[in-house]
């Protein structure tokens, strides 16, 4: 006979009801990552066509060398690893976890197979499982913030797996498609409007619940000018008459190094374009397309945008203006979420590219990664994470420039006002794009 304990329902601890959310995230996430990967052959899945493009079997492979070391190792006694040469293969920058395998070298890894890497992620699941499952408050208190940001890893990650097969897709001379069937038009883009905002003081990063990279804090006060921002993207017809105009042969419009790399390499067109008959074309996760002059430009550098934004008579917003504008609208617009995997025009938008009121700024939040005039620099007070994850953001803070907003394969989940994604200025490969500012209220 059951005992009237056995049937009087328990109120599960916090730790267990915590512990529960946690690992159907993460089962999500990763479940998200091998439907991404699920149309590729493993032939696909092997192949590293420059330095910054990693197999896609590599990246698989990194995402659970995370969190085996940053959670597994440290925090489940019982935890071994299926082989521990995948330590020293799957590192990818970060020195104080140890030796790791040369970054443009990443396409000879032939071996462990594609098959034996599904093995290595399910194994890693099976420890991140019996982790939570077994987890007392404390424990939990400790692991949770691990796996959280070992989650947003992996969705820069599927952001990258998108990016990267693309440009292997593309240097294959039978130019495959990713996904199949045709991308709807983009509706015909509307003139310009710009928006004013007011000069003054203003918070800056992140503060309060949810999850923020290291970067994105502290919290801040920086002083802004008025401003004007382009109530939408730069598109494809757009710079096509910047071509036309020269802009590429006119070093007035160039900084000086961006004159010299679009010299050195030949650049007369953004990435991914190709003239055919004279017509264009470009390349997309869907294969060649016809060039659409109302979609958002896409895959161009920062020297590029920063050489139209002169040619245009503006420049390019900063990042403190960027977020200003978009730190009250929600994020909705094309992300990874909607399946199209390809910018979209914004005519008929609302504000960040939802439905809704028409006023303000549109296309914020996905479409292209905005390319900002800010140079990626810690803000005032800031201090990078302690160990080895302190070498996932701060130590990168050279050289480069901050974009905003997020694009089209990036996870609705995973970006927010307060994100600092950052690139080099000569890099074209991710789907960067931008907007116009101008001084002035």
């Amino acid at each position: 006979m059951t005992s009237d304990a056995t049937l009087t329902p328990r109120t599960p601890s916090p730790a267990a009801v915590g512990a529960t959310e946690i690992l159907g995230r993460y089962r999500a996430v990763r479940a998200a990552t091998e439907r991404i990967a699920a149309p590729l052959a493993p032939e696909d899945c092997v192949v590293q066509t420059m330095a910054d493009v990693s197999p896609t079997k590599w990246h698989l492979a990194h995402v659970s060398w995370f969190f085996e070391t940053f959670v597994l190792e440290p925090h489940l006694a019982a935890y071994r690893p299926l082989d521990s040469r995948y330590a020293y293969l799957f590192n990818s920058y970060y020195v104080q976890a140890g030796e790791r395998h040369c970054r443009d070298r990443r396409g000879y890894i032939s071996r462990p197979t594609l098959e034996e890497i599904y093995a290595y992620r399910a194994h890693v699941d099976e420890g991140i499982s019996e982790l939570l499952e077994g987890a007392s408050e404390g424990p939990l208190t400790v692991c949770a913030p691990l796996i959280e940001i070992g989650l947003h890893h992996e969705q820069q990650h599927q952001e990258l797996m998108l990016t990267d097969i693309k440009h292997v897709f593309s240097v294959n001379p039978l130019r495959p498609a990713y996904r199949d069937g045709p991308v709807d038009p983009s509706p015909p883009a509307r003139t310009v409007a710009w928006v004013p905002f007011e000069g003054g003081l203003y918070e800056i990063g992140h503060q309060g619940d949810g999850f923020a990279y290291d970067n994105e804090t502290p919290r801040h006060r920086h002083y802004l000018e008025p401003f004007l921002l382009a109530d939408r993207l730069v598109t494809n017809g757009e710079y096509l008459a910047f071509m036309e105009d020269g802009g590429y042969e006119r070093a007035e419009l160039w900084l000086s190094e961006g004159f010299a790399t679009a010299q050195e390499r030949s650049w007369s067109e953004p990435f991914y374009w190709e003239e055919r008959d004279g017509r264009w074309w470009l390349f997309s996760l869907g294969g060649m397309r016809e060039l659409e002059e109302h979609e958002p430009l896409c895959h161009v550098s920062y020297f590029e945008a920063d050489a139209f934004a002169r040619w245009a008579g503006a420049r390019l917003p900063t990042e403190e203006e960027w977020e200003v504008a978009a730190r009250d609208l929600p994020v909705s617009g094309n992300t990874f979420e909607t399946g199209r995997l390809h910018p979209m025009g914004a005519a008929g938008a609302g504000p960040a590219g939802g439905q809704g009121d028409d006023q303000g700024p549109r296309q914020l939040y996905g479409d292209v990664w905005e390319w900002t005039r800010s140079q990626y620099s810690p803000y005032p007070g800031y201090s990078p994470l302690p160990g080895a994850l302190g070498e996932y953001n701060g130590k990168f803070m050279c050289n480069q420039f901050v974009l905003r907003g997020g694009s089209c394969v990036t996870s609705a989940s995973h970006i927010r006002p307060t994100y600092r994604n950052f690139f080099v200025p000569d890099a074209t490969w991710q789907f960067m794009g931008f907007r116009l500012a101008r001084d002035g209220g």
